[in-house]
């Protein structure tokens, strides 16, 4: 194990930021991360876990210590008449762990194949696509406070999950190390295609019948051809959240904007389609320098070579602003600032 000083990030994060680490180390046990926060010179100073960098935005250098997470295995750990037990180290990489399940038939998470990043940030920030979130198969997690190098057990309740949150985005946020989590997934599939563009898809596939390994194929595709793949060009994906406003709010609006797109909610919320309020604000497509907003998907804001995370940043900023001056409502960013 080796500790680095002012170590480059910027193949660390999918966003390419040219940002530096004050301190850098990787550990690939339990051991060595214990090890590394015994370091009595590191003491005090601000620590973040690093899984694959997807969903973060540095804004500036980071004055502290980075640790990245490359636990490594997936095991079977029990099964009963319905369900799967299947735990994953938090180091493996979130899309080929699904890709595990789907070949091994443990069915829950086809609908979210193809998200980047690691196992160990999905219950972080309650991942969703198309329907499905993480908190629909989750089990448990397995995570070390950092304070005393403990182990401690997390249940489904105990994460607090809500749309992109999880206690670990709040009340609990830097206090632990994710290491490993736990999915409970169906040996009988309960197959959503509510999704209207998945439905299409199958139809264009040609699926005459429904399996976790067509639908998976279905969004891998649909993913594909709207969303820039990291390794080719610098995003991180859906740079806000859809955001949910009150019914009586989303009436007001749809008199003044017929097409605007919303979906409603289970309680008194329509939520609406952020990246639909972005392009009818005039940005989708737009660029400034090497920052921009992706051509096809307005929620997803590009960095084209050598945009500062400070540029990402002021673009998404303006945006907020020009939603909120045209619509009156909120966006949030989805993206962790740091």
């Amino acid at each position: 194990m080796i500790l680095h000083e002012n170590y480059s990030l910027k193949k660390l994060n999918t966003f390419g930021i040219n940002a530096s680490a004050q301190y850098f180390a990787e550990f690939t046990n339990i051991g060595e991360v214990q090890e590394i926060l015994s370091q009595q010179a590191l003491f005090g100073m601000p620590k973040l876990i690093l899984g694959g960098g997807s969903n973060l935005l540095f804004t500036k250098n980071f004055e502290g210590v980075i640790l990245k997470n490359n636990l490594k295995g997936i095991e079977l750990i029990k099964e009963d008449a319905d369900f799967y037990f299947v735990k994953a180290a938090a180091g493996e990489v979130w899309h080929e762990f699904v890709m595990h399940c789907i070949v091994a038939g443990y069915a829950g998470l086809e609908n979210l194949s193809l998200i980047p990043g690691c196992v160990g940030a999905s219950p972080m920030q309650n991942i969703g696509a198309y329907g499905v979130e993480i908190k629909d198969s989750f089990y448990e997690l397995e995570a070390l406070l950092i304070a005393d190098k403990t182990i401690h057990t997390f249940s489904n309740a105990a994460c607090r999950f809500g749309y992109r949150e999880s206690v670990f985005k709040h009340e609990l946020k830097n206090q632990y190390i994710i290491t490993s989590v736990t999915f409970k997934l169906r040996k009988q599939p309960v197959f959503n295609t509510s999704y209207g563009a998945i439905e299409k898809e199958l139809e264009e596939m040609g699926v005459k019948e429904l399996s976790i390994q067509a639908i998976s194929q279905a969004v891998c595709n649909i993913r594909r051809s709207k969303l820039p793949n990291p390794a080719e060009i610098g995003n991180a994906g859906s740079f806000f959240k859809n955001p949910e406003i009150l019914k009586v709010q989303y009436e007001h609006l749809k008199n003044k904007f017929p097409a605007i797109v919303g979906y409603d909610l289970e309680n008194v919320n329509v939520k609406l389609a952020a990246g639909w309020l972005i392009e009818q604000c005039g940005w989708k497509g737009k660029t400034f320098g090497d920052a921009g907003v992706h051509k096809l998907q307005a929620l997803v804001l590009i960095n084209y070579g050598n945009a500062e995370g400070s540029e990402i940043m002021e673009l998404s900023q303006n945006i907020m602003d020009s939603v909120k001056e045209k619509f009156e409502v909120e966006l949030e960013r989805e993206v962790n600032i740091i």
